[in-house]
Formats: C-alpha cells, sequence, structure tokens
C-alpha cells in the first residue's frame, strides 16, 4: 500500500502570515500528512542564514503545528531532524511568500533558502511567491497561488528534478482567471539603480538607516523570471545548489597548472 505524500510547509514571513495559511491550504489540497514548522517572527531577507549563537525555541501550536524561534533554515532542519517522526517528508513547501522572489531576490529570500535547506537534506523542495502591486500589501491577490498552485505542484511532482535543484515558482499580480499561463524560466536580473538608504534620527539623537528598494524591471529578456512575471505569467524556476560558473572555472583553471606560487619575502 503506496504511503500518502508526507509534506513539510515552511516559510519566511513568519508563523501567522496570510500566505503560510494558503499554502497549508494547497498541501492539503495534495495530501492529509501535512506538517508546518515556520518561524516565530518574520525574516523576510535571512536568505540561508543559520542561528549559530542562539539557542532555538521550538512551541507547539496545534497538532502538526510549531512555531520556531528562529531562521527558515532552522525551521527546515527542526522539522526535519527533530519535529516529524519516523519518516522523513517527501516534500518540503516553502511560502507563499509575500512578494516575488525573482532575480537577484533569490539571494536574499528566506523562502528560497528554506527550499534551498530541504534540498540540501535530500527532500524534493519547491518555494512559492506572490507578486503584489507597489504599496498594495492589503491587495495581494492570493487567490492567483490558491488556485493555480495545487495543479502547478502536482505536475512538477509528476516530471521529477534532480536530486541538486530546487524549484522557485511565482505567481503574477494577477487574478486567477487573469494568469496568461506558466513557463519554465531563467534566473532574470532586476534593475536596482533605484536602491537606497535612508537615513534618519532617533528621539535620542542617535542616527538610524532604512535599506530601501525599488525594483524595476529594466531590460528584462524573453525567458527570464521578471520578464514572465510583469506579462502575467506563472513563472517556474529550477535553481541548481551547485553555483560553480563553468566557462569561467575552463578559462581560469590553467593560470594554477603547474606553476609555483609567488609569494613576497
Amino acid at each position: 500500500m503506496t504511503k500518502p505524500l508526507r509534506i513539510l510547509v515552511s516559510n519566511d514571513d513568519g508563523i501567522h502570515a496570510p500566505g503560510l495559511a494558503v499554502l497549508e491550504d494547497i498541501a492539503h489540497a495534495l495530501s492529509d500528512d501535512v506538517w508546518i514548522v515556520a518561524p516565530e517572527d518574520e525574516q523576510s531577507g535571512a536568505s540561508h542564514s543559520l542561528s549559530l549563537n542562539d539557542p532555538i525555541r521550538l512551541r507547539q501550536l496545534g497538532e502538526r503545528k510549531f512555531a520556531v524561534r528562529g531562521t527558515p533554515t532552522d525551521c527546515v532542519l527542526m522539522g526535519l531532524k527533530q519535529v516529524i517522526p519516523g519518516r522523513k517528508p517527501d516534500l518540503v513547501l516553502s511560502g507563499v511568500n509575500r512578494g516575488v522572489n525573482i532575480a537577484q531576490d533569490v539571494t536574499y529570500s528566506g523562502t528560497i533558502a528554506a527550499a534551498m535547506e530541504g534540498t540540501l537534506l535530500g527532500v524534493p523542495s519547491i518555494a512559492l511567491s506572490q507578486a503584489y502591486g507597489r504599496g498594495d500589501k492589503n491587495g495581494i491577490k492570493w487567490s492567483c497561488a490558491a488556485a493555480h498552485g495545487p495543479d502547478i505542484i502536482a505536475r512538477l511532482l509528476k516530471a521529477g528534478w534532480p536530486e541538486d535543484v530546487l524549484i522557485n515558482v511565482n505567481f503574477p499580480n494577477k487574478e486567477p482567471g487573469d494568469v496568461e499561463g506558466a513557463v519554465v524560466t531563467e534566473q532574470g536580473r532586476w534593475d536596482q539603480s533605484d536602491t537606497y538608504i535612508d537615513a534618519r534620527v532617533d528621539v535620542r539623537g542617535n542616527e538610524y538607516f532604512w535599506l530601501g528598494y525599488n525594483h524595476q524591471a529594466g531590460d528584462a529578456w524573453k525567458g527570464s523570471d521578471v520578464f514572465a512575471i510583469y506579462h502575467g505569467r506563472i513563472s517556474i524556476t529550477p535553481l541548481h545548489l551547485n553555483l560553480t560558473h563553468w566557462p569561467c572555472h575552463e578559462k581560469m583553471k590553467h593560470l594554477f597548472q603547474d606553476a609555483a606560487l609567488q609569494t613576497r619575502s
């Protein structure tokens, strides 16, 4: 008898984030064996960080729902190594993030990091994010991810992917019926020329700073995740764990072959 799909759900927006509730529903559309292990507080921008100098606190909120005082990476580690008994999950789902994780965002994103950690630990993993209009956090079209998520995940699971690859899925800022289809993309690049630092002074006269990002599509090329999202399509990007740039590797390796290193005395 085939065992039901076991799914671990996490995110970086926190245990009470609306996107996590959306992803929980998506997971339950695929299986009844769903576990939630998510950060106690928002961890956006945490990337693939670990809590090494502070203890990790675990709080149970329900039969299969846990909050972790730590990063998204901590959550996946705790879920796989501590929380879930018996066999490990068959799938890790991370999200649904508030805002896209495309282009350079993937290097900062805790949502991507949770899926990355699942992949490193040998579990097929998918990160999911929902686009929204600038300054419109109260009008996020969660229904887009909710409507299309189960089918996208089911298709991906049926096809399968290499064990050192995670899948990055981004939903456009569209109502479900207005989506212009789904497309497999490559990682694009934002025009970040409008990145800024907002310097302020607190009531005690101490200076502090806010980082600000006004992402622009720039010259997004067809086939990129940025192009897909700006044209109302669901973007599906396979991301490889091995960051080696092989053309540069081949070009450089001869520099250090059969040659003694030169040192200054």
